[in-house]
């Protein structure tokens, strides 16, 4: 069993809003904005594994390749985002259940949609920095990164039985 995944949300800033040509791109470098890029760092420093939660497409790969922009979000049903089915079919078909621990960063919409995706898993979700105001969050998690303490809770160790 792996440890650690981290599930870092998308963004609306995409390479399409400064670069309108740039064609199907791969999701690590089609989200641009700042709280993407300190939740993608936060993730490469602390994860066995990272996938983006994208409101359109749902759990991907950070090599998932995005073929063109989108507007889409989990704030607004109106945009008719990714549906759970799909978000609990993709974590069984990405194996995302067979981690210790899903730690979950993003708003409260983002935290609602992995808590009913990993329900019944066996996978502990966590999110360290829940109910924190969007600046704050970016200066709390730029702090984790810079000071190495992912706030994320580790495995403990079984104890032997003794007879």
């Amino acid at each position: 069993m792996n440890d650690i995944l981290v599930i870092v949300p998308c963004g609306s800033a995409k390479i399409w809003g400064k670069m309108p040509y740039a064609g199907p791109t791969e999701a690590y470098h089609a989200y641009t904005g700042a709280p993407f890029k300190l939740n993608r760092a936060y993730a490469e420093r602390f994860a066995d594994r990272w996938v983006i939660l994208s409101a359109k497409y749902g759990f991907i790969r950070p090599n998932f390749v995005i073929p063109e922009p989108y507007e889409m979000t989990f704030k607004q049903k109106s945009s008719n985002p990714v549906h759970l089915d799909t978000l609990r079919q993709q974590v069984k078909d990405l194996r995302l259940d067979s981690f210790y621990v899903a730690v979950g960063l993003g708003g409260k919409e983002y935290r609602w949609a992995t808590e009913l995706a990993f329900e019944h898993t066996g996978v502990l979700t966590v999110f360290p920095f829940s109910g924190l105001p969007i600046g704050k969050s970016m200066k709390v998690i730029k702090h984790a990164i810079e000071v190495g303490d992912s706030g994320i809770p580790r495995p403990q160790p079984r104890k032997p039985i003794l007879s």
